[in-house]
């Protein structure tokens, strides 16, 4: 796929959609028909798909008995023959809010407008008549109108709550409406439009404001759209709606699966047009990996709920516009310092509790666990200590042992100590570099001999004998071993089969990312959960180089043997198992994610806290490059160690490799189906 084409958010199943807030005029259909057209036509010029505008905004809301007058009503109906003809050229369906007769009675409608063409009208259902509300006294509901038409504009179009509008060219932008209230029934409309195939739902609203109204809309849009799983726009009236007795903020936001993607600016004096891209091929897969979706929409098909599906042929531009959507480079590792903190309270008492929970299980009264002075290990030991704590037992429960190898740092040894004094635990040191000798002796490998050859062979001698030792310690002091390993090395396969990084009685780190233990281990410290020369000893192993140390550093430059350099960074690796474990994205789509998210120093969005240093930028071949070994070594080679992983708390929502949880897989399958999609519809220069 050329560069152009695979920039193009339709190529990856994302729609560009705004929620657009015109300044009305009071009464003024011929006024609100221009300023609806003026942000049609930025939005086109934007490139947007979709754009939801106010409800009655073509009349405005704040209006009483006026909407009962055939002059105000004749001249909404010019202005939506004036909206259709000026927007026959524009891209963007339009869901347009209007007071409409039909059949005698007046109704709160949403007109679906493509290309000059009336898709479809659709009634408010229910009608607020309390408190400040009095829609009964000029609307008739609209619940339960339904297989209707209507003329209007001098075109007929299908009239009723049962319609739901679909782009033929562009087969995931399916969209459903409600107006206003009906998101505050306890079953909105819009439930019954997703069940029926909507992947979009919208919302023409004109709610006034009072204090604390704009939280409960957010609530309300956020949590329609994970409970039916879709992408919610909401748009409310602003600035022009008349002041009586009432006040309006204008508020628009955009929200999908629950998690809020923009919002404007409230109580703005000028038009707005909130323009985001959201990502309907997510929500689809979503659906399809839930099955309660599905069986919901089973249990509810009732003829009486049936809707009509209006198609339409939207003509999507289908150009590289870039991404409008904030990207997160850490997708495991929330970016705002509210969320951070409490999901790093979670994530770490998910696993003290896991870990508590065990060492009351063993009965044994001791938990071992090898310290390297590395991320890894380090986080397990914490948690480990705190789990004591949780237990009222003390820490000495704990046996910390350090088994320096052939490239063991002083650095990582000396930390490594240092922590485990630190913490009070029973600590000590066993060298296998003896043992070792005596291994690849045996094995006849040159190494004994004094040669410098560093091979597989020479490296696993080491993490298995570590592994040994510290499973016969447990037999022999009863208590169990503990494992190190992370979630990022699981999907990888950056572990020995059979030793600590893979194998343990417990596996405690098992669920845990390594950009998301980084964050664990730097919570841990900036809220005091240990004393202050701790805490700095945590933040000093924060800063080495992540390595397994089974290979001596080189003789020239004294540099250290790095996992990065040899497998790729973690970071761009997370990324990938993020987007791929949780959601199912074909590797075009991630490497086109990722693009944006990497591809300039400040393009996307760093957790809270991110060091300004650390921040930099991937080439779109580095990532392609490194996206192909991660499929390579997630879907073909390293299946058969997580078939074999020992039990671990599930913590991130992001998944878990468990055999028994989130992924279960063949180990002998093939990963050319993934590489295949990213050379078929990934970059070509």
């Amino acid at each position: 796929m050329r560069l152009g084409e695979f920039g193009a958010i339709h190529s990856h199943g994302l729609v560009r959609v705004a929620a657009a807030t015109p300044v009305v005029a009071t009464a003024d259909p011929a006024r609100n028909a221009a300023a609806t057209i003026a942000l049609a036509r930025q939005a086109d010029a934007e490139g947007v798909d979709l754009v939801v505008y106010p409800e009655l905004g073509l009349s405005s809301y704040a209006i009483d008995d006026l909407l009962l007058q055939d002059a105000l009503l004749d001249g909404v109906e010019e202005a939506v023959s004036t909206v259709c003809e000026a927007t026959r050229d524009l891209g963007p369906l339009l869901l347009v809010g209007a007071p409409v007769r039909c059949r005698g009675r007046l109704y709160n409608t949403a007109l679906a407008i493509s290309r000059g063409r009336v898709l479809g009208v659709v009634p408010k259902s229910f009608l607020p008549n309390y408190r400040e509300y009095y829609e009964k006294r000029w609307f008739a509901p609209g619940a339960g109108v339904t297989g209707q038409e209507i003329a209007i504009a001098g075109q007929t179009a299908p009239f009723g709550t049962d319609l739901i509008f679909a782009a033929t060219d562009l087969p995931e932008l399916v969209v459903g409406v409600e107006i206003c209230e009906d998101y505050w029934a306890p079953i909105p409309p819009s439930s019954y439009a997703a069940l029926a195939g909507a992947t979009l739902l919208a919302n023409l609203s004109a709610s006034n404001i009072v204090v604390g109204k704009s939280a409960d809309r957010a609530h309300l849009s956020a949590a329609q759209s994970a409970r039916a799983m879709a992408v919610y726009v909401y748009s409310a009236a602003g600035s022009g709606e008349s002041t009586t007795d009432l006040a309006w903020d204008g508020q628009g936001t955009v929200h999908e699966l629950g998690d809020l993607l923009a919002q404007s600016e409230r109580f703005a004096e000028g038009a707005q047009l909130l323009v985001t891209d959201v990502d309907l091929a997510r929500v689809r897969l979503e659906r399809m990996r839930t099955g309660t979706f599905n069986d919901s929409a089973v249990a509810h098909d009732r003829p009486e709920r049936h809707f009509r599906t209006v198609r339409f042929e939207h003509r999507p531009h289908r150009r590289d516009v870039g991404l409008r959507r904030s990207q997160r480079r850490f997708p495991f590792v929330p970016d705002t310092r509210e969320r951070l903190d409490l999901d790093c309270y979670e994530a770490f008492n998910i696993q003290v509790h896991g870990l508590a929970r065990r060492f009351q299980a063993t009965g044994g009264g001791k938990m071992v666990i090898g310290v390297s002075g590395g991320l890894d290990s380090t986080h397990a030991l914490i948690v480990a200590a705190k789990a004591c704590d949780r237990l009222g037992v003390p820490r000495t429960s704990i046996l910390g042992y350090t088994m320096p190898g052939f490239a063991t740092g002083q650095e990582t040894k000396a930390n490594a100590w240092a922590l485990m004094r630190a913490l009070g635990i029973e600590a000590a040191e066993i060298d296998i570099r003896p043992a070792a000798r005596q291994l690849l002796a045996d094995l006849g490998h040159p190494a004994a001999q004094g040669e410098p050859v560093y091979d597989i062979t020479f490296e696993n001698v080491q993490a298995g004998l570590r592994t040994d030792y510290l499973f016969r310690l447990a037999n022999q002091r009863g208590g169990f071993v503990v494992g190190t390993g992370d979630l990022s090395e699981l999907a990888l396969g950056w572990c020995t089969y059979g030793v600590g990084d893979q194998m343990s009685h417990y596996a405690v780190n098992a669920g845990v990312p390594k950009t998301l233990i980084q964050y664990l281990i730097r919570w841990t410290v900036s809220t005091g959960q240990f004393d202050e020369a701790t805490g700095s000893l945590l933040t000093a192993i924060l800063g080495t180089e992540i390595s397994p140390e089974l290979v001596p550093a080189d003789e020239e430059t004294g540099a250290l043997q790095s996992t990065e350099d040899r497998i790729g960074p973690y970071e761009l690796h997370d990324f990938f198992l993020f987007h791929i474990l949780r959601y199912g994205l074909p590797p075009s789509k991630v490497a086109f994610l990722a693009w944006h998210a990497w591809r300039e120093a400040d393009a996307g969005r760093w957790p809270a806290g991110f060091p300004a240093e650390g921040r930099h930028a991937y080439e779109l071949s580095t990532i392609v490059h490194w996206l192909e070994a991660f499929l390579t070594r997630f879907f073909q080679l390293s299946q058969f160690k997580r078939s074999a992983l020992p039990n671990g708390p599930k913590v991130s929502a992001g998944g878990t490799l468990s055999p028994r949880g989130d992924w279960r897989a063949p180990s002998d399958a093939s990963a050319a189906v993934w590489l295949a999609e990213l050379r078929k519809n990934g970059p070509v220069a």
